[in-house]
């Protein structure tokens, strides 16, 4: 970029980055979502995945600590609400919690996350750290995947009921809310992006930050699909299903 794309010309360039490299093209969701998994691979996506949703509320807590404006923060802190729940027994953590539970997994042992793998880790907490220490503009780009989950969660859904008969509705209520939710988010941060990024600079640093979040969950998946998939490498300390 030389010239200073329009608001909504950067718009077009931040869906063109989730058309590219969002994880709904991942081959690992594919499987997923067409039934091919067995149930221990499903269970291990859920085991890791529950620590990806554990960890959002403090990635939005530190891009909460930017925000100079209480307006701002007031809407920004709906998403740790979301999350963690506004009382004891409530939130999104929890209901992911109650999915890889409603999967046959032991609820402690999900919690403690001491199974997750290394890859796993390392990408969420890259994640956090990314909001923790790149300035706001930035911080809230990273989050614009929400953009795109909404058509992942009717297909993962639609696929999961029709091919797994170890899933229900109730095991997959994490995902009733989160449609709705993800496009209240994603329409807030898509704003803020296109009326703050005013320079060449900030738009190039903005799809970057897209472009690393992107990475991240499909960071995620790849180590998935390496240790539980092909070629089945499960490194030291992970969760193994027969264990």
């Amino acid at each position: 970029m030389s010239e200073l794309p329009t608001p909504d010309q950067l718009e077009v360039r931040l869906r063109r980055v989730g058309a590219e490299r969002y994880h709904h093209l991942h081959p690992f969701h594919h499987l997923l979502h067409t039934g091919k998994l067995n149930k221990p691979q499903v269970q291990a996506w859920a085991l890791n995945r529950y620590y990806y949703q554990s960890q959002i509320p403090r990635k939005d807590a530190a891009v909460l600590g930017q925000m100079d404006d209480a307006a701002l923060r007031r809407e920004w802190r709906e998403r740790i609400i979301d999350h963690d729940g506004d009382a004891e027994g409530e939130g999104g953590i929890l209901r992911w919690l109650k999915l890889a539970t409603g999967l046959g997994l032991d609820a402690d042992y999900v919690r403690s996350t001491k199974g997750i793998l290394p890859g796993t880790r390392f990408a969420v907490d890259a994640y956090v750290n990314f909001c923790r220490s790149k300035p706001l503009l930035e911080a809230v780009a990273s989050s614009l995947t929400e953009m795109f989950s909404p058509d992942i969660i009717g297909q993962r859904v639609a696929g999961m009921l029709q091919h797994y008969d170890f899933v229900s509705p109730e095991i997959l209520a994490y995902f009733n809310k989160r449609p709705v939710q993800a496009k209240r988010d994603s329409d807030f941060a898509l704003d803020y992006v296109k009326t703050h990024a005013r320079t060449v600079a900030d738009q190039q640093a903005v799809i970057a930050a897209l472009e690393f979040k992107c990475g991240v969950l499909w960071s995620q998946l790849d180590a998935l699909h390496f240790a539980y998939v092909e070629p089945g490498h499960v490194p030291p300390g992970a969760w193994k299903p027969e264990a």
